[in-house]
């Protein structure tokens, strides 16, 4: 089973930028897509990147494409999510996780085909 476990969160101004690492423990035969995804409070889960396990292929919301970019290093099982142009609407836990499920595009997928979650990590956007 993998294990996200995330990084980087914090206060920042608006306009301001923030990094986000994720690394994922454990092992499986299979690759998988890693995800970020945020959670503001009385909201539901949504997707904020994507990044297929090539790397080839990324999905991004319109709320956050242009400003957020997502990048992996296979080699240290670690997710990055560089956010610049941060506005306060970005407030929120951010969270990754890993999906081994096949056959779906990065478009169509959502955080319910995501499995083990980390707890997270805080992102404040002042304003």
């Amino acid at each position: 089973q993998l294990q996200p476990v995330e990084s980087g969160g914090g206060l920042v101004q608006a306009g301001g930028s923030l990094r986000l690492s994720c690394t994922v423990s454990g092992s499986t035969s299979r690759p998988w897509t890693m995800g970020w995804f945020r959670q503001a409070p009385g909201k539901e889960r949504e997707t904020v990147a994507l990044i297929s396990w090539d790397g080839r292929f990324t999905h991004y919301p319109d709320s956050v494409k242009g400003r957020f970019t997502i990048s992996r290093d296979n080699a240290e099982n670690t997710s990055y999510l560089q956010m610049s142009s941060l506005k306060p609407e970005d407030t929120a836990v951010y969270y990754c996780s890993a999906s081994i499920r096949r056959g779906l595009t990065l478009e169509s997928m959502t955080y319910k085909d995501f499995g083990s979650w980390g707890q997270g990590t805080q992102v404040t956007v002042s304003s």
